[in-house]
């Protein structure tokens, strides 16, 4: 036998030798632990904000009653919007993720203040983008190969970035046109369920004390619609059935919709058809430098054929088919060469049940013609309930309705005031609201918000009427005497079911 070093002995020889750990690593360490507690910081910062402008909203309410000149009271009012817009800008800036998207929804001009609006706006383009080296790592993991391999060109620089993904102009090895290459932001989802959570408890807090209406359930809707976002394969699903749904059922589509390169789709990667436009944010800026007259004859036209396109396709979508593009914002659309319009982004789509679709037909009839008594009645049907606290209900019903469904704007009026004591939502409470219609509510009020934008006042429910009758002429809902006498009343007989009505 060996002679044992000094001090070994061959019992203690064969015990596990002791090995010292390996030393701490701070930054994993620290790393690990924000993310853990980030949801709660989100949560606190949220709380923290909100209460800020919610509080600053009602102590300004009661001390705006002392004053008793009216201009004056304006004056005070557009401050406090001002500081309000200035507060709402840095809550949605600087938490990004969900909060962009809620900047989209509540800064349009026919709804917010005008100061909210001019801040808000700026948001709808400046997500967060995630660095290309990042990018590529995802798109080497989904893909499954080289990105060198698979493309000719990929600019690193995102030509837009939102709150789910950005996106990248490339071009395939032997193609011959460019593609666009969607990539979902890592690490994103989980905190924006952290978010909305929380914008569910205030909704609740809200409508049990300022607004009587249904949030709840809206914010449960979106809390259902995000989840999908982060699904490219379903995106990608939604985007080929709309396209083929709308170039099936016109001679020309009425709006461009991207081609998807099917064999390179996953869950976080999409790749598709890159399509050349002007974002419909900048076209006023556009139609300046082609030395056009903005407020001109030929201006207005352009506008008025981009209006009367996104019409059309949206009525055909929702009343026809039931499935439909749910996210109409500003940075979704393109405007292209001889006014022709590119809908973006199918991450948000709905496909309603025949039952909301034939319901909502027969609502959007009902606004069309100024009916009080068919408003009622298709409320009941699409299972919105409602509480009056006013005298003349069937028209408080009507005007609620032409608020929540239609684009036009009252005469004199380029912003509503849905929450002002005076308002149909003050008198009709809104107890219950299905959340599969909020996906039309929203849609109705992004293009109600475009064409405030552009400047043009009309009603969609206007130009759907045809389109709503033939849905309910083929479901059986309305007879063939019933449907050619509304068109001889309306002028329109012997023109096909559908048609849309120029704006």
């Amino acid at each position: 036998m060996r002679n044992a070093p000094l001090g070994c002995t061959e019992s203690n020889r064969n015990q596990p030798k002791f090995t010292m750990p390996p030393p701490l690593d701070l930054r994993e360490f620290q790393d690990k632990l924000t993310t853990h507690f980030r949801p709660f910081q989100r949560s606190f910062q949220f709380w923290v904000r909100a209460a800020d402008i919610y509080s600053g909203y009602k102590a300004f309410q009661l001390r705006v009653t002392f004053e008793k000149d009216v201009q004056k009271q304006e004056a005070m009012w557009e401050r406090q919007h001002e500081i309000a817009a200035d507060k709402i800008y840095n809550m949605c800036s600087d938490l990004g993720g969900f909060f962009l998207k809620i900047a989209q929804i509540i800064g349009k001009p026919d709804l917010a203040p005008a100061a909210w609006v001019k801040r808000l706006v700026t948001l709808c383009d400046q997500a967060p983008t995630t660095p290309y080296l990042v990018v590529r790592v995802v798109l080497e993991k989904e893909l499954g190969r080289n990105v060198d391999e698979l493309f000719e060109r990929f600019d690193a620089d995102p030509i837009g970035s939102a709150s789910i993904a950005q996106v990248h102009r490339a071009r395939l090895k032997g193609a011959k046109d460019d593609v666009v290459v969607k990539v979902q932001h890592p690490g994103t989802r989980d905190l924006m369920m952290t978010d909305i959570r929380n914008l569910q408890a205030f909704a609740l807090y809200m409508q049990k004390t300022d607004i009587k209406f249904d949030l709840f359930s809206v914010t449960k809707e979106m809390e259902k619609q995000i989840g999908y976002e982060f699904d490219f394969k379903r995106e990608a699903d939604a985007m080929e059935r709309i396209r083929r749904f709308l170039y099936e059922n016109n001679k020309k589509a009425p709006v461009k919709v991207p081609r998807v390169i099917r064999d390179m789709v996953t869950r976080r990667v999409l790749v598709m058809e890159y399509i050349d436009g002007t974002p419909i944010l900048k076209l006023e800026d556009e139609i300046c430098k082609r030395g056009i007259n903005p407020g001109g004859k030929m201006a207005t036209a352009a506008k008025r054929n981009i209006l009367k396109s996104l019409t059309l396709a949206y009525g055909q979508m929702i009343l026809k088919s039931g499935f439909f593009h749910a996210d109409p914002h500003p940075g979704n659309i393109l405007i292209c060469k001889g006014s022709e319009v590119a809908l973006l982004d199918y991450g948000q789509v709905k496909d309603l049940p025949d039952s909301l679709r034939l319901g909502y037909a027969k609502l959007v009839l009902a606004i069309a013609d100024n009916d009080p008594i068919r408003a009622s009645e298709s409320y009941r049907e699409l299972g919105i309930d409602t509480l009056s606290k006013c005298e003349d209900e069937q028209k408080e019903m009507l005007k609620l309705a032409q608020t929540m469904f239609d684009t036009k704007m009252p005469p004199g009026i380029t912003m509503l005031q849905p929450f002002s004591e005076g308002s149909s939502i003050k008198k009709i409470s809104v107890q219950a609201f299905p959340e599969e219609l909020f996906s039309v509510l929203r849609t109705v009020h992004l293009l109600r918000g475009l064409s405030v934008g552009l400047g043009i006042n009309y009603s969609c429910a206007e130009q759907w009427r045809p389109i709503a009758e033939e849905a309910l002429y083929l479901a059986g809902r309305l007879k063939g005497e019933d449907l050619k006498t509304k068109q001889r009343r309306r002028g329109l007989f012997g023109r096909l079911l559908g048609r849309a009505v120029s704006l």
